[in-house]
């Protein structure tokens, strides 16, 4: 089982739909999947519930409110006298293989409790519990349904529990969009990555959290590339105000993240970038702006590229568009899909 982090600081580059549409591929290319919300604001498990409205989430919660990411934690964050273990996790129907660990906007929460244990635990025992307890905790939701990949989604921000599941992740994605502020994004994480991985590794030296009931692992954090969105195309490439931003990010990972990345051994060997045909920016794949379509999945809970021609509810010009669009993304995330688990099992290698 392979843990894989989708993270980005910046907002609005698709963190989501990327978890939602990646999973819901591996496991039509036969792997069992685990997707994980672990951003409050639950758009990861509205998307996959097909949500309507307000009163749908409700129910849902207060139907399967011990089923989250935070009431999973609670042993460890509320010391209470029983175990961590897995969560039941919610089945999507329409693609077997897939499972999600639902979210809870009640884990900001624990967000200032775990910053203090990850800073303090060393000198306060009573906190040791606490970092290692998302990772026991993931793990073990994951061996419940024999998932061969775990895919996080992630908020927005560098607090304390993006810190620490990036840490306890085995790679990271980072989605990008065409934009100043992806490229702006790339050189704060050429800074911040590095950080981390030093706290982790001095975290997993140390006897208190090593000793604990729920440990925190040794960091293995491996980064696979990028994947760019949102572009607008124009006869079959991106059109040229989106070329630019693009080439900027490619530059910015060559240049500034790749180094900064290489020099704390956050890289897989560059062979293996190569074999798989990912250039030195590390684009793992490019994917056009969904359109109109996006409306449709959203609807129908279900990813562009599975769309049935009924779903797209369009007929003449306007489905043979719709059709070859969705073939067209299919082809994308099918590609993105296989490099992902090729890169996975070079590095195992």
């Amino acid at each position: 089982m392979q843990k894989i982090a989708l993270f980005n600081h910046k907002g609005g580059v698709s963190k989501t739909t990327t978890v939602f549409n990646l999973g819901w591929m591996l496991a039509e290319q036969g792997k069992k999947v685990l997707i994980v919300d672990s951003d409050p604001q639950c758009n990861l498990t509205g998307m996959v519930l097909g949500f309507q409205g307000a009163d749908e989430l409700e129910n849902f919660y207060e139907t399967q409110g011990r089923n989250t990411l935070r009431s999973g934690l609670l042993p460890a964050f509320e010391a209470q006298p029983r175990s961590i273990e897995a969560v039941e996790t919610v089945t999507v129907a329409a693609r077997p293989g897939l499972h999600l660990l639902a979210g809870d906007l009640r884990l900001a929460e624990l967000e200032v409790t775990l910053g203090i244990a990850q800073e303090l635990s060393a000198a306060i025992q009573a906190l040791q519990n606490l970092p290692g307890s998302m990772n026991f905790l993931i793990d073990a939701t994951a061996e419940s349904i024999d998932a061969d990949y775990v895919l996080i989604d992630m908020s927005p921000g560098l607090g304390a529990i993006n810190q620490n599941l990036v840490s306890i992740s085995d790679y990271m994605i980072l989605p990008t969009s065409p934009d100043i502020f992806s490229v702006m994004a790339i050189d704060s994480l050429a800074r911040i990555l590095p950080r981390w991985k030093v706290w982790a590794d001095q975290a997993s030296r140390m006897p208190v959290l090593r000793d604990a009931a729920y440990p925190f692992p040794e960091p293995r954090l491996k980064v696979l590339g990028t994947v760019i969105q949102k572009y607008r195309p124009r006869k079959g490439k991106a059109a040229s105000a989106f070329q630019r931003w693009i080439d900027q990010i490619d530059s910015a990972v060559e240049n500034r993240l790749r180094p900064a990345l290489e020099s704390e051994g956050l890289l897989l060997p560059s062979d293996i970038y190569t074999d798989n045909g990912i250039g030195p920016g590390l684009n793992l794949a490019l994917i056009a702006d969904f359109n109109s379509l996006i409306s449709r999945s959203q609807e129908h809970a279900t990813p562009v590229f599975s769309l049935t021609e009924a779903q797209l509810a369009a007929a003449g010009d306007v489905l043979d568009n719709f059709v070859a669009s969705r073939d067209s993304f299919h082809s994308d995330f099918s590609e993105l899909a296989q490099r992902v688990a090729s890169l996975v099992e070079d590095s195992k290698a």
